[in-house]
């Protein structure tokens, strides 16, 4: 194929000779073979030499120990801020890593610099492998600038027009704002409130002299309102949703084809001629299976191989092999059906017609409704008045009927399947209700000890009370579907999180070099004249001294998160800017409109971008087609259970089964092979939009497509389309 090589995704860089013995060599290609499967199956394109020791370093570089590591050393960059003045923990600046030679340097000759290089200390974060994902964001929003910049252009070109019109309305009229200062008879000033405006912050209030002196004056502003608000708005909305699906498409199918190409290559490096055509081993395909999986189960690689070589025939063909990537990325669950430990211990005990009726009374439908009726109720005596000795009675009449629904749920399910690795909801209630009891407990004895009253203990108490509300989202269908829809999202989310990471890091290093020391917090009951102002005579009868918003400085790290957090609001956000311009200069106002368009209009309508993205292709898609071919394996050897199955209590996940082939022929014989191993396809919610998108794009590239060359899929713009894919189009 063109641009094959022996990287796939990747070229070759400087491969040394080889002069091992043939056996080694073949360890060598296995080795080699597992990483390009290892890096399809997580989508990595990271080059690498592809000697025998170039590749042992990259599994090392790979390994879970290093990526723990190289964090950690991200968070002891980044963390250094906290420590650097201005600070939250002040230390002596000799602690700083990365500038300590040129800071240092200045510092010794009294040169006292701006240390411009912390706010480039992200850098590494984003540069790091593993945040490919914040990568592509950004790459994204680069991508999305040249469309939003003609957009935002006419949006300032409009600001201005308004601006040109205010100061001619009501420039000579005399009007002057609440605080007594004239109205609208400075153009970079209207400029600035008419912005404002646009995020609402400031109305009605920019509004009100100018309506008060004549109502018709209002339809300035609502004119203005109607055209930047609710149309410019809108449009970058448009303009960033429609580039960001245009370039996800593209980073898609870049995705899918250097998997393709990835897995090409391991083929050909393990490949076999057996007949007419090449193949690869049963034998090796385990080898490589476990050598990408080491935890693989033996029941879960044979189900796996019996997909791969659906003849049995002892190899596995190329359109088969090419599949293992996405074979390994499918949690197929292994489920062991165990008995309650009762039923061994004193079976005639557990087996009476009472203890059965006990059981059936647990697993009818009709004892969830009951206790989310107790849930309810709970809810309202929660909301009264806890003083009252009847509300305090009833709650330990709430706490033990909780115990006994435990314990009730403990005797009828099999103890170490309600509280396994995906039973989430009853490690919650069980925790919340042990807690609960616990803090409940104690709090009466030390009220009974009437020395004090712990009022920490009992904010725990009923913040637990509060929290078994939340039992109520497992009980209503509709609930449980958002919760999905969050988990689905939640890998994404966490990209995001990076990318404003990112943002307010840097905005925040710039703020505290521009702002430190400019605005000082004192104890509200501090009445001194210093204190009212902020420790800055420039804020006297400022909004921002009246308001008392001292504490919203760029003093230290955590103070200058929460600042910008409070700009991310848009709430009273000028009121901040005009506070930080009054000590400074008003030029420090395009900081704050600077971070605006990139955290609010950029950054925020990227993700409503991919929230709505999410809420298509999850609605889009089902299963795909390695899905179908496992599930449809799992029925035909007769160990299929079925996600409903799962509710009652009896199945656990067994990920370290026995090692059982499929051995005999009818489902009793395939059953007994597995000694009680049964299998099901874990729940599509945990699988991420970025998954179903390539999977979409895959479904519809023929097996026997090799693809583009390297060259041309690195290479990809988003203009490109390999192959015409109508489906993918339409829905990415």
């Amino acid at each position: 194929m063109p641009g094959a090589g022996r990287a796939a995704g990747v070229r070759r860089l400087h491969p040394q000779p080889s002069e091992e013995p043939p056996a080694q060599e073949e360890d060598q290609d296995l080795l080699l073979a597992a990483a390009y499967v290892s890096d399809a199956q997580y989508n990595r394109n990271v080059p690498f030499e592809t000697s025998p020791r170039a590749i042992r370093l990259y599994y090392f570089y790979n390994h879970w120990t290093m990526q723990v590591a190289i964090y950690f050393f991200i968070c002891v960059d980044l963390s250094l801020a906290l420590f650097e003045e201005p600070a939250l923990f002040p230390l002596p600046f000799l602690l700083t890593l990365f500038d300590l030679i040129i800071y240092g340097s200045l510092e010794a000759v009294n040169i006292h610099s701006i240390r411009w290089s912390r706010a480039l200390r992200p850098v590494f974060l984003i540069n790091f492998p593993e945040s490919r994902q914040i990568r592509r964001t950004f790459r994204s929003i680069r991508n999305t600038l040249p469309d939003i910049l003609y957009v935002f252009l006419l949006f300032v070109f409009s600001v201005l027009i308004f601006s040109l019109m205010a100061l001619k309305l009501f420039g000579d009229r005399g009007l002057q704002t609440v605080e007594g200062l004239p109205y609208f008879t400075n153009i970079l000033d209207i400029a600035f409130e008419l912005y404002v405006l646009v995020t609402t912050a400031n109305s009605p209030d920019v509004m009100m002299p100018a309506y008060n002196f004549n109502w018709w004056y209002s339809l300035y502003f609502i004119t203005y309102i109607i055209i930047n608000t609710y149309i410019f708005m809108s449009v970058f909305l448009a303009v960033v949703y429609n580039n960001y699906r245009k370039h996800l498409k593209n980073e898609i199918r870049k995705l899918a084809y250097l998997k393709r190409h990835k897995m090409i290559e391991a083929f050909n490096i393990l490949k076999v001629k057996v007949g007419t055509e090449f193949v690869v081993t049963e034998a090796r395909w385990k080898q490589l299976a476990r050598i990408v999986m080491p935890h693989i189960s033996g029941p879960h690689l044979e189900l796996l191989l019996r997909i791969s070589d659906e003849g049995q025939k002892g190899h596995v063909d190329k359109m088969n092999f090419i599949r293992l990537a996405d074979l390994l990325n499918i949690q197929v669950v292994t489920i062991n059906i165990k008995r309650h430990p009762l039923e061994d211990w004193m079976p005639r005990v557990y087996q009476s017609s009472a203890s059965l009726l006990v059981q059936r009374m647990v697993r009818h439908r009709i004892f969830v409704w009951v206790y989310d009726v107790i849930i309810l109720i709970n809810a309202i005596f929660i909301a009264l008045d806890e003083k009252n000795p009847f509300i305090s009675y009833a709650e330990w009449l709430f706490l033990s009927l909780y115990i006994i629904e435990i314990l009730l749920k403990l005797y009828t399910y099999e103890p170490r399947a309600y509280f396994g690795r995906k039973q989430f909801w009853n490690w919650f209630d069980t925790l919340i209700i042990i807690a609960a009891l616990v803090a409940t407990v104690a709090n009466t004895t030390i009220q009974s000890a009437r020395k004090y009253n712990s009022q920490q203990i009992l904010d725990i108490v009923l913040i637990l009370r509060i929290l078994r509300l939340l039992r109520i989202i497992v009980s209503i269908q509709r609930f449980r579907l958002i919760v999905t829809t969050l988990i689905n999202i939640g890998p994404t989310i966490l990209t995001f999180g990076g990318l404003v990471l990112v943002v307010y890091y840097v905005f925040a290093i710039i703020g505290m070099e521009a702002f430190h020391g400019k605005v000082q917090f004192f104890d509200p009951n501090f009445t001194t004249p210093n204190a009212l102002v902020c420790g800055n005579p420039g804020l006297k009868d400022s909004a921002f001294a009246r308001d008392r918003y001292c504490k919203n400085n760029f003093n230290d790290l955590a103070s200058s998160f929460i600042v910008l957090m409070e700009l991310t609001v848009v709430n009273q956000w000028h009121v901040l800017a005009g506070g930080f311009a009054l000590v400074t200069h008003q030029a420090a106002k395009l900081y704050f409109i600077g971070f605006h368009v990139v955290v609010v209009i950029l950054i925020v309508n990227i993700f409503i971008a991919f929230i709505l993205e999410a809420f298509f292709v999850a609605y889009s898609l089902e299963k795909s087609e390695v899905e179908t071919a496992i599930e449809k394996k799992i029925q035909e050897l007769g160990v299929g259970i079925q996600e409903e199955e799962m509710q009652d209590g009896k199945l656990v996940d067994n990920m370290d089964a026995k090692d059982g082939g499929f051995s005999g022929d009818d489902g009793d014989n395939k059953r007994k092979a597995l000694k009680g191993l049964y299998f099901r396809i874990a729940s599509k919610k945990y699988r991420t939009v970025d998954a179903l998108l390539q999977q979409m794009f895959e479904s519809e590239i023929a097996p026997e497509d090799e693809g583009p060359s390297l060259d041309e899929i690195l290479n990809f713009s988003a203009g490109d389309v390999y192959p015409k894919n109508p489906n993918f189009e339409n829905s990415a």
